[in-house]
């Protein structure tokens, strides 16, 4: 049976534009019914010394379960050259690529945690993962995404212009 995920996407090293498509292309391989937000551009949150980053989210059907799909998305992130054991916490990444939302699932283990532990205050994940579907609620508690949206700070955030990209 297939469960419906959203994952968000970042990337702020190398090409930026290029490393998002590249994962939208391998993404379609694992997820049926692909969908993709707009492409944002925004300020690095926690580490703030890095280069922008830009953003989406996509959602589709997973037939297994979550922590298959980490397995997958953590072999489209290396195969991007993302390299965790040289990398600085939260620092510039080719490819970054969150389970967010697995269903209405929640898992808290070492190895995920779903819903996403920074979805809440994240507007760089709430924006897009809202214009894919508007009337998300977190499963954890319930409250309605965009009410959680509302309450956040612009965080420097930007629709991104891919037109002649």
């Amino acid at each position: 049976m297939s469960c419906l995920t959203y994952l968000s996407i970042g990337s702020n090293r190398g090409d930026r534009l290029g490393y998002l498509k590249y994962s939208f292309e391998r993404l379609r391989l694992i997820l049926k019914s692909l969908t993709f937000s707009r492409i944002y551009e925004t300020d690095p949150v926690y580490y703030l010394e890095q280069p922008k980053f830009l953003n989406a989210v996509v959602s589709g059907y997973f037939s297994g379960t979550p922590y298959e799909l980490l397995n997958k998305t953590q072999e489209i992130e290396n195969s991007a050259g993302r390299n965790r054991s040289t990398s600085v916490s939260r620092g510039p990444r080719t490819l970054d690529i969150d389970i967010v939302l697995f269903g209405n699932k929640m898992i808290k283990s070492s190895l995920l945690t779903i819903p996403h532990p920074g979805l809440k205050e994240r507007k760089f994940v709430l924006l897009p993962l809202l214009e894919l579907n508007p009337v998300l609620k977190d499963p954890a508690t319930n409250t309605k995404l965009w009410e959680l949206l509302i309450k956040l700070e612009n965080q420097g955030i930007y629709l991104y212009n891919t037109h002649g990209k």
